[in-house]
């Protein structure tokens, strides 16, 4: 049980501390449609430090398709050295299917996701069809519509479930916030799959082999020297801390309006707000800031 959560000014105050950084991307740098004020100047000086840095997202794309996607938000390649998503990370599982979990599954497939995920399919040695029941696995990036609640997938959960279809989420996430709207994730459908019975493998936060394939393209550094930054507790401060990272909470992202913490306020009130807020989830940050900004 921690009592209080200390509030930072900005990432200089605790940056120094660090050999490397991890930064969540939705929530954190942008709402899915624009970049949040202050950004830019945080990860310039980021970048400043010399020090390397990762984008670790659970987007259901690929990282090239994350790097474009970036591009068109006005963030330059430079300062998005390295991306990794979970769309990335299912890609190459779905590309190896290392896990004893693939053992005798058909390599055919369907798919709950919107068009734009469907990069996540290039050259892979899988078939695309149409009826779940048949299906060798699910694979699940999201909802096919923003407006889509888990309760509209009941049908198809339920056929899947009943035909002991694996499933395979590209998104843990339960929810994100875009351009201002509230939305469910793949991780949602994920869930109530897994109240039907249906047996799923995740791709991403907070599963420690999404963090081990960053720790690895930045060199290696030691987990506690690696200063990881994010805005939900379930997957970016569940994974840091499970790693052993020091983890910073943007408090303005997906849980914001639970916290209730106003610009600027950094009293010792506000810090056990966030506590109490953390308390049910049993998932403490090291410390919360409001926005990312240096």
């Amino acid at each position: 049980m921690t009592d209080q959560i200390p509030i930072l000014p900005g990432l200089s105050e605790v940056a120094d501390d660090f050999d490397a950084y991890i930064i969540d991307l939705w929530g954190v740098i942008h709402d899915g449609v624009t970049l949040y004020p202050g950004v830019l100047n945080g990860l310039e000086k980021i970048a400043e430090t010399g020090k390397p840095y990762a984008m670790l997202t659970n987007a259901p794309r690929r990282a090239d398709a994350v790097r474009h996607g970036m591009d068109g938000m006005g963030v330059a390649d430079e300062l998005c050295p390295i991306i990794m998503s979970s769309g990335e990370a299912t890609h190459l599982g779905l590309t190896e299917r290392r896990e004893t979990w693939f053992d005798g599954v058909k390599p055919t497939y369907v798919h709950i996701g919107p068009d734009r995920d469907d990069g996540l399919f290039d050259n892979l040695d899988l078939q695309k069809i149409d009826a779940v029941a048949d299906a060798g696995l699910i694979v699940n990036t999201g909802p096919w519509g923003d407006e889509e609640t888990v309760a509209d997938y009941e049908d198809f959960l339920q056929q899947g479930a009943a035909a002991s279809v694996k499933m395979v989420c590209a998104n843990p996430d339960l929810e994100v916030i875009r351009g201002g709207h509230r939305i469910i994730c793949a991780g949602a459908l994920a869930k109530r799959y897994e109240e039907l019975g249906g047996d799923v493998l995740y791709y991403g936060k907070p599963y420690r082999p999404i963090y081990d394939t960053c720790l690895h393209l930045m060199g290696n550094p030691e987990p506690a020297r690696v200063l990881a930054i994010g805005d939900s507790l379930k997957t970016d401060i569940t994974g840091a801390r499970t790693l052993g990272m020091y983890s910073v909470l943007v408090i303005g992202g997906i849980h914001g309006d639970a916290f209730g913490v106003a610009e600027g306020d950094r009293s010792i009130e506000a810090g056990k707000r966030i506590a109490d807020v953390c308390a049910p989830e049993g998932v403490y940050p090291d410390a919360a800031i409001q926005t990312f900004s240096w």
